[in-house]
């Protein structure tokens, strides 16, 4: 029990390290081809000089975020062998060609177009050069869908036949089109687009306060920002809501314990606030709202929503004595920091484009000060739905087909475990301090001054 432990905890961390960077890269990438679009189209000289410049200054930090992604990511295909050989067995089939078709087709787009992007500035056609930085962005996203195939398989398996104590692909389509992609992969490129517009209000915020000769330029980054960061608020709730009413069929316990429903209710109330006691199976207490869980499920103030204790029962009738029950509070509390965080970006982007539409911006120099610190918002919010994720599924590596504590390697000890969780631990802190630090140098350094009529600097 101690390997298995010790080997999620290290999935975990490496995991949630990798997906600091995966966010902003899908939400960055759009950003940037959207920038140099309006660079291609403006007919104003003045703006597209001071648009260029903008352009390469948030290049510049999608292209320093990139290669975290990319470095960082490397480490989790080497878990599968090293930690978790027995669900590389039993899965290969199937996770294997999800992560090659990644490869092959989304890395390679993405790399390739990146590198044409980065070295083609001023030695190809401008609709060109734009086109490359779309078929980056398209490549990222593309990237995406192929690692939520695969997860999505582990959350809801389809086309699929079991031979010889091993899972095996039976359908190619079925897997592709899994109705558990869907909400997967809208709610992470929206998560991506609210991450990269937040990132670019509390760095354009910065530099307001600290670079008066860019003012110009980051006013109206900042702008772009808040709207981009609105787009991407509201794109993840409506994602959300659809999602969530699917995982009432294709996942119900999951969906029961982010809400710390433990009774079968028709109509069910919503928990604000629970402190759920696992051992009784109950809310030791609550703050909820009537009729609004069963709203959220099924678009009306009734309807029945399955319970913890109900679906236990369920599941130990059909897989046979355990606990199938994830730990609830910490979905719980995880879901409200996720959703939390996410309105929390929505007001502030309002607020921040309210002032700029009223040019007062510059006047509320407390917000300005406070929203450089706030750039961790996002990160919070996309770590806690890595969370509800994968730990709902649990205690599932694959749904209903492996149980996480079947999915370690057998050989594995504590102690090598131990030695490379924390030797990750140390690189990975040693990588994201020279990342900010190169990042933050980067932008106190880059003026971006506005550009004259008539194309003088």
């Amino acid at each position: 029990m101690e390997e298995v432990l010790l080997s999620r905890w290290q999935f975990a961390i490496t995991t949630i390290y990798h997906f600091l960077f995966v966010p902003l890269t899908l939400g960055m990438a759009i950003f940037v081809a959207l920038l140099e679009t309006c660079y291609v189209r403006t007919k104003r000289p003045e703006w597209k000089k001071t648009c260029r410049k903008l352009l390469n200054f948030f290049g510049t930090l999608f292209l320093i975020n990139f290669a975290m992604g990319v470095a960082t990511g490397l480490v989790q295909e080497f878990q599968f062998g090293m930690n978790w050989s027995e669900y590389a067995r039993f899965m290969g089939d199937i996770f294997g060609a999800p992560l090659a078709l990644e490869a092959l087709t989304a890395f390679f787009l993405e790399s390739t177009f990146l590198g044409i992007w980065i070295f083609g500035w001023d030695k190809l056609p401008e609709k060109v050069h734009c086109a490359c930085i779309w078929l980056v962005a398209l490549g990222s996203n593309l990237s995406a869908f192929w690692i939520l195939v695969a997860n999505s398989f582990m959350q809801h398996p389809v086309g699929y036949t079991i031979s010889g104590g091993r899972a095996e692909m039976a359908s190619f389509t079925e897997l592709i089109t899994n109705p558990y992609i869907l909400g997967e992969q809208s709610h992470t490129l929206f998560a991506g687009i609210t991450t990269a517009g937040f990132v670019i209000i509390a760095v354009s915020a910065w530099k307001l306060i600290h670079d008066e000769q860019s003012r110009h330029a980051f006013t109206q980054a900042i702008r772009a920002g808040a709207l981009y960061t609105i787009v991407g608020v509201l794109g993840v709730i409506a994602s959300g809501h659809f999602h969530t009413q699917y995982l009432a069929e294709a996942s119900p316990m999951k969906l029961a314990a982010m809400e710390a429903l433990w009774e079968t209710e028709d109509p069910a109330p919503f928990a604000v606030l629970a402190y759920p006691n696992m051992e009784a199976g109950r809310n030791d207490f609550e703050i909820t709202i009537p009729y609004l869980f069963s709203f959220m499920v099924h678009d009306r103030p009734s309807g029945e929503v399955r319970g913890i204790n109900d679906l236990q029962t369920e599941a130990v009738a059909k897989h046979g004595p355990g606990d199938y029950r994830p730990h609830v509070t910490v979905l719980f509390y995880s879901f409200r920091a996720m959703v939390g965080s996410g309105i929390f970006m929505m007001l502030v982007a309002f607020l921040v484009l309210y002032l700029t539409k009223k040019d007062r911006l510059m006047s509320a120099r407390t917000l300005l000060h406070a929203l450089p610190w706030l750039i961790v918002i996002p990160f919070i919010a996309n770590s806690a739905g890595w969370i509800v994720a994968e730990m709902g599924r649990q205690p599932w590596l694959v749904m209903g087909l492996q149980k996480t504590i079947d999915g370690v390697s057998p050989n594995l000890t504590p102690g090598e475990i131990w030695f490379t969780m924390l030797g990750f631990t140390v690189l990975y802190l040693l990588l994201i301090i020279t990342a900010i630090y190169i990042a933050f140098r980067f932008i106190r350094r880059t003026q971006i001054t506005p550009a004259l009529e008539g194309g003088s600097q």
